[in-house]
């Protein structure tokens, strides 16, 4: 398939242009905060499923912001007299950000890519670039169905920008960059970005949105995953929202892969070990496999490169028919022929079908260099809330691995703990009942976990204050209860570590996380 149908893009060397484009969109406050102000809620969480009629309709004024909404993200032709008022109407004709309607001098404009106002973590006003009909995503399908189409933000790119470790790096890796915006993200805390892609035009886009969000410039590469990169180059963070889908052939660069099965996740995973520095993070979105007899856990450990800790979080989990609707969807096939729509299906079954797949995973996967002499490997299934961003979170749990790796139980009930803030402690039992069926543990942060504890567990989370020492705590609680003191250290110490792993306790004086 030919990208014969896309429209032609800006020019990426004009920042000059670039700039005066962005001080222009800001005056008309073109950014997330004008566009909900503008809108209201309902019409702009529309604008997430794909839905237009709402912020059309939101947008028949003639404000300079209404013009700018229906110009870039709603693709009507706005009058050249409108337009010219807000913006540097011939240098963006010239660079190719607008182009003429029907010839007329004097006519309508339209714009040649969506440009869709983004919050940044700070507050900034950023602007992600991306093909036409393409900037939100959504349930309604692409806009196009050029296999070179480039999307703009959906909930996957979203969704990894908030689970990226956030902390001040030499070197960044956005690994199938797409429309940038990882690489956005990326260009706020690494001295040096790298952005790589199969297709030149998502490489385009992304210097477009670099540009008209006012970040610095990016090394953007050309090649299939790790290709593009030097022999020996290394980085401090790698990020990659990659063509992860399982399909039954590559119609579709940013979605599909190309490769058999989720065999290009897992070379993204097992290519990672070996570009990261020493302490550097390598975080991407992936699907993977269920297999018939297979424990998927355990597919997943193998993908961990040697000398990487990992954390896999599974969020979801279809079966093969949800799987295949929801991609058939994605692509607008449902809107086409009947006939092509079942054929298309079909294909997605067969493939599924031989390879044994019943249903197929969806989640994150976090590995970090580490010259530890035992990697850990956490493999969980978490489909409940989370509160985002996550970073801190994903940080702080390699930071408690260490801490645990370096302390055996006698260390750890030398130490001192304290319970970790937002944590709450539920009771559940019958009512009326002397005592509760069981405790449980329950953080508002974060992963918003729950744990069950037992009775000590209990006690013993709910007097840590830093205070007193672990083994100190647990001789008071042995008292309390008569029990043997010595047993009680010995059976606990596996329950603090599980407490301390999932968030619950903190060391008291912080100096190890």
């Amino acid at each position: 398939m030919s990208d014969s149908s896309l429209s032609a893009l800006p020019a990426s060397d004009r920042p000059d242009v670039a700039a005066r484009l962005r001080d222009a969109l800001l005056g008309a406050s073109f950014t997330a905060d004008g566009l909900l102000e503008l809108l209201g809620a309902p019409a702009y969480a529309a604008l997430a499923r794909s839905e237009t009629v709402p912020a059309l309709r939101a947008t028949r004024g003639d404000s300079p912001l209404e013009a700018l909404v229906r110009l870039f993200l709603l693709q009507q032709p706005v009058p050249h007299a409108r337009v010219a008022g807000v913006l540097p109407v011939d240098a963006c004709l010239e660079s190719g950000w607008l182009v003429r309607v029907g010839g007329d001098s004097d006519g309508d404009l339209a714009a040649t890519v969506d440009v869709r106002p983004y919050g940044g973590p700070g507050g900034e006003d950023w602007f992600i670039v991306s093909d036409l009909g393409c900037a939100v995503g959504g349930a309604g399908g692409i806009g196009s169905k050029d296999e070179g189409v480039v999307l703009g933000v959906g909930g996957a790119s979203t969704t990894l920008a908030g689970i990226t470790v956030r902390t001040p790096v030499a070197s960044a890796l956005d690994l199938g960059t797409g429309s940038g915006i990882q690489a956005l993200h990326a260009a706020q805390h690494a001295t040096r970005v790298t952005a790589t892609d199969l297709n030149p035009r998502a490489l385009h886009i992304t210097a477009l949105t670099l540009a008209l969000s006012g970040a610095p410039g990016a090394d953007l590469r050309t090649g299939s995953l790790f290709e593009p990169l030097k022999n020996g180059e290394t980085y401090d963070l790698i990020v990659s929202n990659p063509p992860f889908v399982i399909s039954p052939g590559a119609r579709l660069t940013y979605r599909d892969g190309g490769m058999g099965g989720d065999d290009l996740c897992r070379s993204i995973v097992q290519g990672a070990g070996e570009r990261l520095n020493e302490g550097g993070f390598a975080q991407f979105l992936a699907n993977w496999q269920h297999v018939e007899g297979e424990d998927w856990q355990e597919r997943l450990r193998s993908w961990v490169p040697r000398g990487c800790d990992a954390w896999i979080v599974q969020r979801e989990v279809q079966d093969v028919t949800q799987y295949a609707e929801l991609w058939l969807r994605d692509a607008g096939d449902h809107r086409g022929d009947p006939a092509e729509y079942q054929a298309r299906y079909d294909a997605w079954l067969d493939e599924f079908e031989a390879r044994k797949v019943k249903a197929v995973g969806f989640g994150w996967i976090t590995l970090r260099k580490t010259s530890g002499a035992v990697p850990s490997i956490t493999v969980e299934e978490w489909p409940h809330p989370i509160e985002q961003p996550l970073g801190d979170t994903v940080r702080a749990h390699f930071e408690r691995l260490d801490y645990l790796r370096d302390r055996d139980d006698a260390a750890l009930l030398e130490d001192h703990f304290r319970l970790v803030s937002e944590v709450v402690q539920e009771q559940v039992g019958l009512p009326g009942a002397e005592d509760p069926e069981h405790v449980v543990l329950r953080q508002h942060r974060g992963m918003r976990r729950a744990t069950q504890v037992d009775t000590v567990g209990a006690g013993f989370a709910g007097v840590c204050d830093g205070s007193l020492s672990a083994g100190r705590i647990l001789d008071a609680i042995a008292q309390l209860m008569g029990e043997d003191p010595v047993l009680l250290r010995d059976r606990t110490p596996a329950q603090i570590r599980l407490l301390v792993e999932q968030g619950f306790l903190e060391p008291a004086d912080g100096a190890a996380l």
